[in-house]
């Protein structure tokens, strides 16, 4: 299986498939670049070398103890692309894989990267606050903590539920999603899981958005239950100068069925402009 070593050691698993311009999807929590196969099947068609990487503590990857945090998450992500030498990148995040990429081309990624796009991602930042009330209180994340630590397995199959819509959606429950679901998040270590609930939830990316000087396409379900919108995206949109939103009525957090075909069409013609 294909890996790179990052400066401290860690071995980063990545898969790609296709020849062309590079897209790099990176992934939400707990999940892994399987979440990805779709995409990187339906890019690659197209005419793109798709890749996806897990990232550290997550699916294939080294389990760290150390190193969970935003900012080597990034720096991981830009020892991808320096070790595959690859140039006019183009980025896809989803939830916290969406801060990553924002963060990677505002500041690691110049002369790299040429657009963005996010779905569900975190920016600006998650955790309400006074000046963010918006937000999802801390009890809602020391909840997701306690869920890991105490009975992941169980708690990542509660979890899909609500992450896919199902609880608002139950006539299209598939049972595959929230097994395949449940099946990524044991891949993960369960430091690095505990661990990603505060990188997600408390970084802030405000000055990552200001500063980001390629075009990003925002997507947002306007039922996304894991990151709501309000905190979110439409947030973001305001914070960079070349961004467009689009909303996706009755989308859920997780990608898949019909909002999964919309979001891949809208990103392959953003792409391509």
């Amino acid at each position: 299986m294909p890996y790179i070593t990052t400066p401290d050691g860690t071995e980063i698993y990545y898969t790609e498939l296709g020849e062309g311009r590079p897209v790099i999807f990176s992934h939400g929590w707990p999940l892994s670049s399987d979440a990805w196969q779709k995409e990187l099947k339906i890019f690659a068609d197209a005419g793109y070398r798709a890749i996806a990487h897990d990232r550290r503590g997550h699916g294939r990857s080294s389990r760290t103890y150390r190193g969970n945090d935003m900012d080597t998450y990034v720096a991981d992500l830009a020892s991808l692309v320096e070790q595959l030498d690859l140039q006019d990148v183009l980025l896809v995040g989803h939830s916290t894989g969406g801060g990553e990429v924002v963060r990677y081309a505002a500041t690691l990624g110049a002369g790299r990267v040429s657009k963005v796009a996010t779905a569900g991602a975190v920016p600006p930042i998650m955790l309400q606050s006074a000046t963010n009330p918006e937000g999802t209180p801390l009890e809602v994340f020391d909840g997701i903590r306690a869920g890991v630590l105490n009975d992941r397995s169980q708690f990542y199959k509660d979890l899909a539920e609500s992450f896919f819509g199902f609880n608002h959606q139950a006539d299209k429950r598939s049972q595959g999603l929230v097994d395949d679901f449940q099946r990524q998040g044991m891949m993960a270590g369960l430091n690095a899981a505990y661990d990603c609930v505060k990188v997600f939830s408390e970084t802030d990316f405000t000055k990552d958005l200001q500063a980001l000087d390629v075009p990003i396409f925002l997507a947002h379900g306007d039922d996304d239950q894991i990151v709501p919108i309000a905190a979110a995206a439409e947030k973001a949109i305001t914070l960079v100068s070349k961004g467009t939103l689009k909303v996706y009525p009755g989308a859920s957090h997780g990608i898949w069925g019909d909002y999964q075909v919309a979001l891949d069409d809208d990103i392959l013609a953003f792409f391509a402009e």
